[in-house]
């Protein structure tokens, strides 16, 4: 007998009640969504992810008060769900991308590439839980967890030139613009990718998020330093060194089973 798929809980947050209610008729047609909430502002998104911890959210930047990079903010860009940008503006691109937003939608857009980002998002969310579930299990088991399909190396474009980097060799990765740079062996590889689209890719046991703009591997983590306000800055083999900000301190520390 198949297992039924779990639907989704989608939160539609936007202050044009229009650009609501469209984006409700889309989501009300897909078989695998489930529960659809709404928010008018980024306080009401705010509450509403912390309370109904949605797994999909459509998310407008401009909105008055709280806009949705402040609602990222806000909740931590670790624990947002699956998040999709959807406004009429294209300058705040980079920045959404670099706090892993699974996509970004230009108003006015077709219903096509609403259903696009959707099935982008919901596939991330599921594999999410996927991921969670594995690591519970392999917890109580007292087995680490193997995530599957998770290559061990990538193919690294820089400067025109294809470099497959193993994993393993990665101190950190830092956001530049629509690039990011690999820190290799104490080298330094520019390659265009979002930071959110590489950590997908990568062991969450090894890569974690201290910054919304830097990924680290702990295991080439040497020390961390004091950096005044609750932050941290850490210190990797090769010398290279990476601030810990307040927002994504926590992923460390359960990393590590202790507070900083």
């Amino acid at each position: 007998m198949p297992i039924e798929r779990r639907r989704m809980r989608v939160l539609i947050a936007d202050d044009e009640a229009p650009a609501r209610l469209r984006l409700r008729e889309i989501l009300e047609a897909d078989a695998g969504v489930g529960t659809i909430l709404e928010a008018t502002n980024g306080i009401e998104a705010v509450e509403a992810i912390e309370r109904e911890s949605p797994d999909v959210v459509f998310l407008d930047i401009q909105m008055p008060g709280m806009d949705g990079l402040a609602v990222v903010r806000a909740i931590g860009a670790a624990r947002m769900p699956a998040t999709i940008f959807v406004t009429a503006f294209d300058a705040h691109a980079v920045q959404a991308f670099e706090d892993a937003a699974i996509d970004y939608v230009l108003k006015p857009c077709s219903d096509e590439r609403i259903r696009t980002a959707l099935q982008r998002a919901t596939t991330r969310a599921e594999g999410a839980a996927l991921l969670a579930f594995g690591g519970a299990l392999a917890a109580f088991m007292g087995t680490p967890a193997a995530p599957p399909g998770l290559p061990d190396r990538l193919l690294v474009k820089d400067r025109g030139a294809m470099e497959l980097v193993s994993v393993t060799s990665i101190d950190c990765i830092e956001s530049a613009g629509t690039y990011v740079v690999l820190h290799v062996d104490g080298r330094r590889l520019v390659h265009r990718a979002s930071l959110g689209d590489l950590l997908a890719q990568l062991d969450p046991r090894r890569f974690i998020r201290v910054h919304r703009s830097a990924i680290i591997n702990v295991d080439s983590l040497v020390r961390l330093e004091p950096a005044g306000h609750g932050e941290f800055t850490a210190v990797l083999r090769h010398g290279h060194s990476v601030r810990v900000s307040r927002t994504f301190k926590p992923g460390l520390e359960a990393r590590f089973g202790q507070t900083l």
